[in-house]
């Protein structure tokens, strides 16, 4: 059984569920393009692309990501704090 809250289910040492791990490891992949991404984000995810980001923002902020991550979470990091500067 799957679960919308990333604090349920299938939780490792890191304190990590599965999905959240899932979603890390789609963002350190290189991908040749966005429709590729958003393809495996509805393929191995099973949720969409809207859903995925909005799960990613909220791992940037978690410590855990950063301790499970860090190079990943500290590139996008930077990105997201990048973009709010031009805004």
């Amino acid at each position: 059984m799957t679960t919308e809250h990333h604090d349920e289910g299938g939780d490792d040492a890191d304190g990590l569920s599965e999905r959240d791990r899932a979603v890390l490891a789609v963002e350190r992949a290189a991908w040749p393009g966005a429709g590729a991404k958003e393809r495996a984000i509805r393929e191995r995810l099973g949720i969409s692309p809207t859903r995925y980001y909005q799960l990613l923002n909220a791992l940037l902020d978690d410590p855990r990501a950063l301790a499970h991550d860090p190079v990943t979470v500290n590139r996008l990091r930077r990105l997201r704090e990048s973009r709010r500067e031009r805004r």
